[in-house]
């Protein structure tokens, strides 16, 4: 066959007209008056200003198109409040789908609703000082220890309930947790309500990947050891992980739903989600083709090999996220969450064009996780040849030729 014409090089000509069509910097001075959209909009035409500017945009598309979102929260951000602030006001307006976060944030987050304060204090001011003190530091805000000691209490007397006493999933776990919290709330007549009570109103399924390391599930490991086989509650990561696949499956193969994830400063709940994808495909060969758009904020440099900076390209890679996700709908915003998340909450809902009927995957878990056995059922016996290994020898790895004799 002839080969085909290699394709010609650019011109000096092509490549000047491609510049041209680029947008052009010019913003109009603020004047005060100015819609929180037209400032987001216009006003932040470069560097880390230009990033935020597109998480904007591929967060108001992931409204638009009518995406499942997937939100993961790292570290300790209900301390800071962030909750409060922003991720409750999109789970009210129908924009937060599914969530997956850290013990810690919904240990900490219990804190305000049995009466404690959690307080800005002075980084600089002396450790030594705060623990005799017994004051708790999280950077700059601080806590007495006696907050500590009360919430054990209080996830200690929910978990020896009765509904307690089986296996499950750390999801329904957040769903028992947030169901007594709600009617704790109400009886004390609570008007800022915890992330767990307000996921549990509006069904929204909260995830956590690393349950283990938290302060709940120590006291978890109180409890067991305290009343031994009378306590019953065990974690099924398997499950766990399963119903993760199980809800990303459905979103997109039952709702026909596009997929966005919005990743708030990286760590285990990030790959703790986007792991849900090469599960499916890889593992369990059920098709899939990763979400469909991927905002990222996070301080981490993107070249020292972590997971928290890992880009949506290097995640395409791993089939986390799609070719087009890729192309045209990711970003990786280098900032600090806590600086920059507040204002493109009160840009996208400044809006009142921006809110969506309830999604509740939490009442289809059930069909979600019987829907992806019934698919891996189906694979059973192509999926049965990927459980044996036999080793084979590899070309670099055969034994060199023998060498002619010297007469």
């Amino acid at each position: 066959m002839p080969k085909e014409p290699a394709p010609s090089a650019p011109t000096r000509g092509s490549l000047r007209k491609d510049f041209e069509r680029a947008r052009n910097v010019h913003p109009t001075g603020i004047t005060g008056k100015e819609r929180p959209t037209d400032v987001i909009r216009q006003m932040f035409p470069a560097y880390v200003g230009r990033q935020e500017r597109t998480a904007f945009e591929l967060m108001r598309r992931s409204v638009e198109d009518d995406c499942a979102v997937f939100l993961t929260l790292s570290g300790a951000m209900t301390p800071a409040g962030l909750h409060q602030s922003c991720i409750i006001p999109l789970i009210e307006r129908g924009l937060i789908d599914c969530i997956t976060t850290t013990g810690a944030n919904l240990y900490h987050d219990a804190h305000r609703i049995i009466g404690h304060r959690v307080r800005e204090i002075e980084p600089n001011a002396g450790d030594l000082q705060y623990r005799l003190a017994r004051i708790i530091r999280i950077y700059d805000l601080g806590f007495w220890e006696e907050t500590l000691l009360e919430t054990d209490k209080l996830f200690s007397a929910l978990l020896r309930k009765p509904e307690f006493q089986k296996k499950m999933t750390t999801v329904e776990l957040h769903y028992l947790l947030g169901k007594n919290i709600a009617e704790m709330e109400e009886a004390l007549g609570v008007e800022s309500p915890s992330l767990l009570s307000t996921a549990y109103r509006y069904g929204v399924p909260i995830f956590v990947g690393a349950v283990q390391d938290g302060s709940i599930f120590l006291n978890i490991v109180k409890l067991k050891r305290l009343l031994g086989a009378s306590f019953k509650l065990e974690i099924d990561v398997n499950d766990d992980v399963f119903e993760m696949g199980a809800t990303q499956h459905h979103c997109f193969a039952t709702l026909k739903k596009p997929m966005a994830v919005w990743i708030l400063g990286g760590g285990v709940p990030k790959n703790y989600t986007l792991q849900g994808e090469p599960l499916l495909d890889q593992i369990l060969d059920v098709p899939t083709h990763g979400f469909d758009i991927d905002v990222q904020f996070c301080v981490d440099p993107v070249d020292n090999g972590a997971l928290s900076s890992c880009p949506a390209g290097e995640g395409h890679t791993w089939g986390k996220v799609s070719a087009e996700s890729v192309e045209s709908g990711s970003v990786y915003v280098h900032a600090d969450v806590t600086a920059v998340f507040p204002w493109l909450t009160y840009a996208l809902l400044s809006d009142p064009a921006v809110h969506r009927k309830h999604r509740r995957l939490y009442d289809a878990r059930g069909a979600a996780v019987a829907n992806l056995q019934r698919e891996v059922d189906k694979r059973k016996k192509k999926l049965a040849t990927t459980i044996e290994f036999t080793p084979k020898r590899r070309a670099s790895s055969a034994k060199p030729a023998k060498r002619a004799k010297k007469k």
